[in-house]
């Protein structure tokens, strides 16, 4: 029986970034891996959108991991849970959520410490026994399994680079597989995160990102790429954008950029 956490941790590899599409049901799942995808991703933010609600700490435990094992169960590549911050402050709960969400069949997740549904940070000391419970949990596990630690304070605005890289530093210390601060200031700022650390550190291509190719990311040494929420609100945009011309004016034409139904279909049954 194939071991889908290790085919993840050998999709990391610094320098040689694969791309992991973060999905948001089944359809988006499976039209990605026809595609290609090698790995793909959950995004709590793209998840809640779809439940029509916004991001940030609306979603349970229960819900993320329902969501996830309906994309489980129409693909068969490596599937990451965006579990933002374990769903809990108590580094138990983290170490919980590991062990459901490896009994669904997920190949890792990502933990956060930002205290949810607010922008701040857990306290540095806190936030690290979190990751250390989660790990030892991981690797408890029969099989092998990627917990990717975040620190989201550039992103929230609790703290700078130089505090990111501290505590991703402490993170792969407690032994974090993958190491992640989405949206440093610049490429300078990513690439400081990846030399001061040893784990694969994961890049955020959203926003001012977007402007780069995977080589650039590559070139700075950078292990793996995700979406985040980008994909989803492309759609968002679309539907944004048509309706402002279909409500306002009547105008329908951006309809008329829509793809084919046979190309979805055709991916969907691939």
């Amino acid at each position: 029986m194939t071991d889908i956490g290790k085919t993840f941790r050998n999709l990391h590899v610094k320098g040689k970034p694969a791309i992991m599409i973060n999905v948001w049901d089944r359809g988006s799942a499976r039209m990605m891996q026809a595609m290609g995808a090698t790995s793909l991703a959950t995004s709590s933010a793209a998840h809640a959108f779809t439940l029509g609600r916004p991001d940030g700490g609306t979603l349970t435990r229960d819900e993320a991991l329902a969501h996830a094992a309906e994309i489980l169960g129409v693909v068969n590549v490596p599937v990451q849970g965006d579990f933002e911050n374990g769903f809990g402050d108590d580094p138990d709960t983290c170490a919980e959520t590991v062990r459901m969400a490896a009994e669904i069949g997920l190949a890792g997740i990502c933990i956060e410490d930002t205290m949810l549904p607010g922008d701040s940070a857990y306290p540095f000391d806190l936030a690290a026994e979190r990751i250390k419970a989660a790990a030892a949990a991981a690797r408890a596990l029969p099989h092998d399994f990627v917990l990717t630690a975040r620190a989201d304070g550039i992103l929230c605005g609790s703290y700078d680079t130089h505090e990111a890289i501290k505590r991703l530093q402490a993170f792969e210390q407690a032994g974090a597989d993958c190491l992640y601060a989405p949206m440093p200031p610049d490429m300078e700022a990513l690439a400081q995160i990846v030399q001061a650390t040893t784990a694969p550190v994961n890049a955020l291509v959203a926003g001012r990102f977007s402007k780069k190719n995977l080589s650039d990311f590559a070139d700075i040494g950078v292990g793996r790429i995700s979406l985040g929420s980008s994909l989803a609100r492309i759609t968002h945009r679309a539907m944004h954008d048509a309706a402002t011309d279909m409500l306002g004016d009547g105008d329908f034409s951006s309809l008329g950029k829509s793809i084919s139904s046979d190309v979805i279909d055709a991916l969907l049954t691939k």
